[in-house]
């Protein structure tokens, strides 16, 4: 798989990772799925970084998830 879409997919779990955890904390539950989307997404991220040769700069992020989203509107 293209790491760029690994990539891409880890940051939206990521980012779907942190209304989880503020909707758990806010209830006095454990944050359990936060969790597991804190950890495949961080997986996902880890393993894009490290698949691709150089790895990702932050400046590059916003091109990476534009190209990936263009790529799956096609």
């Amino acid at each position: 798989m293209d790491s760029d879409v690994l990539l891409v997919v880890g940051l939206v779990l990521v980012a779907l990772g942190v209304p989880a955890l503020v909707s758990a904390f806010s209830d006095s539950r454990p944050p359990r799925a936060a969790a597991i989307a804190f950890l495949l997404g961080g997986g996902l991220i880890a393993f894009a970084v490290m698949s691709k040769p150089g790895g990702y700069k932050i400046e590059d992020i916003p091109d990476v998830v534009t190209h990936v989203v263009a790529r799956a509107i096609r």
